[in-house]
């Protein structure tokens, strides 16, 4: 198992638990109990927990878990949702908005062979990935960087979008609920999504159960603004639900 895949898995049981123990976390992942403390000191340097006798806690503050960190969990469930998203794209699309995160990481993975599409993008990610293939017109926003999601954020990214048209936007959440729309952790980073989804004929969410009826800080859109969500069947069924009465077409994987 790769360094990166620990890292995530120890914060998602972090997430879920509140703490961890070297041993439990050596024999769930089959790795030495030196590896586990290696792994717990590198994050704690990063401030994404504290470390304790024997084990870690979460810390008080609640931190945006970096990009890099994010693709071991609920891996399988993104596959799925990204192939389904990525069926949308049929003949009729010429031109896709894809915001970043690692689901529509996997969905611009799915694309990368298709003839004649144009791709807009704020992420750096998928950007470099789709760079590859010449088959596909890649549009890319100027902006700040955010290391944390790899997007380019802020004013330059949306004077890039408002001269746009995009037929569909795939957009990734940290929340999706009726009480709170759209969410996600920074609020520049919701600006320029926004105004992504507001380019756009066909707005698409691709987000995994954990996010449904999970609402973060900062508000991107009203659900009255999304077309479908993908999601899988983990997913909270009271909240989809009301996502459908809203108006919402919901599909599961």
């Amino acid at each position: 198992m790769r360094q990166e895949e620990r890292l995530s898995l120890i914060l998602e049981r972090l997430s879920q638990t509140g703490s961890v123990g070297v041993s439990g976390v050596a024999t769930e992942l089959g790795v030495s109990t030196a590896s586990v403390r290696r792994d717990l000191q590198l994050l704690e340097e990063q401030h994404l927990l504290s470390r304790t006798h024997g084990g870690a806690v979460a810390n008080a503050t609640v931190y945006e878990l970096p990009l890099r960190y994010r693709s071991g969990s609920h891996k399988g469930e993104k596959r799925r949702i990204a192939a389904v998203a990525a069926e949308r794209v049929d003949d009729t699309v010429a031109t896709v908005g894809m915001t970043g995160g690692t689901t529509t990481t996997e969905v611009a993975r799915r694309l990368a062979d298709r003839l004649g599409l144009t791709v807009v993008t704020n992420a750096l990610n998928i950007a470099s990935d789709l760079a590859l293939h010449p088959d596909i017109k890649l549009i890319v926003t100027g902006g700040t960087a955010r290391s944390e999601s790899y997007e380019l954020v802020g004013p330059l990214a949306e004077s890039t979008l408002a001269g746009l048209n995009l037929d569909i936007v795939v957009v990734g959440v940290d929340g999706i609920s009726i009480g709170g729309g759209l969410t996600t952790y920074h609020e520049v980073e919701a600006a320029t999504n926004r105004a992504m989804i507001g380019r756009a004929h066909r707005v698409i969410v691709v987000a995994d159960g954990s996010k449904v009826g999970k609402l973060a800080l900062a508000r991107i859109c009203d659900v009255e603004a999304v077309d479908e969500l993908i999601t899988d069947t983990s997913a909270d069924a009271a909240e989809l639900a009301r996502l459908e009465a809203a108006g919402v077409t919901v599909t599961q994987t």
